[in-house]
């Protein structure tokens, strides 16, 4: 069966808005080596898909440079390949939009099916099982599922479905419903379904959720395929943190096993050298990623390639982008921090008992975790609250009393 994968990797990813300043959201990087978008090609090329199309829009330098040829996933091969697709005109207006603006290419391609998939959300999946459904099913449409939280909702997809997966209701982010089975973004369709959904619905705000699903299942067989292992929409601070942490758990405990050599996560790798670790370094629960020293303490943190931990700094319930610096007794607790940020000697971040939401943006950080962008040089004894998001282009020698007050933001 041929199978032809697109993966949505066009978003903003506005509630990451410092890390999503320069990148888009699924080109954010996670776990301290990786990126989120290495999870969905990862399960792609260990599911052998290998024919992939990555719809991109907003900001995809990083993703294209990230990205390349596709070597780090085994897509560069002669039966494969991997293709960066951009808007030619006008934006994309909803992911089904997204999909219809390139139906030449699908059309090219040649595929019996067509495998939609997110490229913003950490999991492991092995897509042959759902295909292999869909085809068993006779299905027009597989959407992938997974039960939640039904507080959780209003972020969703939600859907309601037989004991034999057929689908009877489904609803776009509903404010209040009793169902369970959200929709993961993950979509199986037969080509010939897909396109003359695209191209007899003239909507240009033209969205899955919205509109092809609902129809669809007014007149064609929509089935569910139920998902039960880990899987997180990364889409907050909140959750990314979560996240990250979540993966210095002890082995019996880890949601997500990075260490499975039957399932590995592959990325393009930075050559750097070993991690090094100082004889007063102190070391609890981290991840620590190559090129990384550390000298001072680390605890509960994960450190991306080329961050340094100086002698007498801390490090505390914190992610740490790529070539972070944190200079002797800085102490940094619940932070995220962006690339090549330099802490002070002696600078604290995310410090003090102050829990004030952030001002300006209340929605996004309320739970104490304090937010630094891109090159961004933090002087020595500056003291920054909680709750705060300082986006790259700020001047932080000239605050006055090097203060940062819990929930501020500094552009």
């Amino acid at each position: 069966m041929k199978v032809l994968a697109l993966i949505l990797a066009g978003g903003r990813g506005s509630r990451l808005d410092i890390l999503s300043e320069n990148r888009v959201k699924p080109s954010v990087p996670f776990a301290g080596k990786f990126r989120i978008i290495d999870f969905t090609l990862s399960n792609c090329s260990n599911s052998g898909i290998y024919n992939i199309a990555i719809l991109t829009q907003y900001l995809p330098f990083s993703l294209n440079e990230h990205i390349g040829s596709g070597r780090p996933w085994d897509l560069d091969r002669r039966d494969s390949k991997v293709t960066l697709l951009q808007p030619h005109s006008d934006w994309y207006n909803g992911t089904a939009d997204a999909v219809r603006k390139n139906i030449h290419y699908i059309e090219q391609s040649e595929p019996e099916l067509v495998l939609i998939l997110s490229g913003d959300h950490i999991y492991k999946m092995d897509y042959r099982k759902m295909i292999q459904q869909h085809i068993d099913t006779q299905a027009d449409l597989t959407i992938g599922c997974k039960i939640i939280d039904p507080k959780e909702a209003f972020r969703f997809g939600m859907l309601e479905a037989d004991t034999n997966n057929l689908i009877s209701r489904f609803e776009e982010k509903p404010k209040h419903t009793t169902s369970e089975l959200a929709s993961m973004g993950i979509y199986v369709f037969n080509t010939d379904v897909l396109l003359s959904q695209l191209r007899n619905n003239q909507l240009p705000d033209l969205d899955f959720g919205k509109h092809i699903i609902p129809e669809m299942i007014k007149h064609h067989p929509v089935y569910s395929y139920r998902f039960n292992d880990y899987w997180k929409d990364v889409g907050t601070y909140d959750s990314y943190l979560h996240a990250n942490l979540e993966l210095i758990e002890t082995v019996d405990k880890i949601p997500l096993d990075m260490y499975d050599p039957f399932w590995k996560i592959y990325t393009k790798s930075e050559e750097l050298p070993a991690v090094k670790i100082g004889s007063k370094a102190i070391i609890r629960q981290a991840l620590l990623s190559n090129g990384s020293i550390v000298a001072g303490t680390v605890e509960r943190s994960v450190l991306s390639p080329g961050v340094i931990v100086h002698p007498f700094a801390k490090v505390t319930g914190s992610v740490l982008l790529n070539n972070v610096e944190v200079k002797p007794g800085a102490i940094l607790e619940n932070v995220i921090i962006d690339k090549h940020t330099v802490i002070g000697e002696n600078a604290m971040v995310g410090f003090g008992g102050d829990m004030t939401p952030n001002i300006d943006q209340p929605e996004l950080l309320t739970s104490g975790i304090t937010v630094l962008g891109k090159r961004l040089l933090v002087p020595k004894n500056m003291v920054i609250g909680r709750n705060c998001r300082i986006f790259q282009s700020a001047d932080l020698e000239h605050v006055p009393e090097h203060i940062i007050h819990s929930g501020s933001t500094i552009k």
